[in-house]
């Protein structure tokens, strides 16, 4: 299930936008409705390190991993633990907010001495009123069947980003660059290159 590719028609790339992870994938496995195509698997984050995904999460396009897993607020792993960073984005479907998302870097270690990667992890999570419609009888009826409530699941897209900064700078003034400007670096090669007429 991890390759992906073999559960998908060929041609086919997997890179959902927020929107359609929330929408389309994280609120029919909460309000236990079937979806397809089921391709993304479930994961139990604490036992699995980034570099152990392949094999285990889905595979997307542009090298990135998509995987359910239980919502907690300790997101250690294995070998390490995610951190969140910056401030939480909210996920609208048309002039709707329907759910919310957390950037993660990933450390390896125990906090706070970790030693930061370059794995990035952006979990998406549904706000309240999305999976019952803010009606207080719907969600009394979920929970008189036994049904999860809504905010156990979240849904993660994983990826390895190209470049990343010293987890303990030294205060140089060294630059990062990103994928593009790595890029673009590379086309300057290209001037030097001569090509027949």
């Amino acid at each position: 299930m991890g390759e992906g590719a073999a559960d998908l028609p060929p041609g086919f790339r997997f890179f959902p936008s927020d929107e359609e992870l929330v929408v389309h994938f994280l609120y029919p496995k909460t309000a236990l409705l079937p979806f397809h195509p089921d391709i993304i698997p479930t994961l139990d984050l604490h036992r699995c390190d980034p570099s152990n995904f392949h094999g285990k999460a889905f595979q997307g396009g542009n090298r990135c991993w998509y995987f359910f897993t239980s919502r907690s607020e300790d997101r250690a792993s294995v070998s390490g633990y995610w951190n969140p960073v910056g401030t939480d984005e909210v996920v609208t479907s048309g002039n709707k907010d329907v759910g919310v998302k957390t950037t993660l870097k990933y450390y390896i270690g125990q906090p706070p001495d970790g030693i930061r990667t370059n794995w990035l992890m952006h979990e998406y999570r549904l706000l309240n009123d999305t999976v019952h419609g803010g009606s207080s009888t719907c969600s009394s009826t979920r929970r008189e069947r036994g049904q999860p409530e809504f905010n156990k699941w979240v849904i993660c897209r994983v990826q390895e980003c190209c470049s990343q900064a010293s987890a303990h700078d030294d205060g140089g003034g060294g630059t990062e660059l990103s994928c593009l400007d790595e890029v673009f670096l590379s086309l300057d090669d290209l001037d030097e290159v001569s090509l027949p007429n």
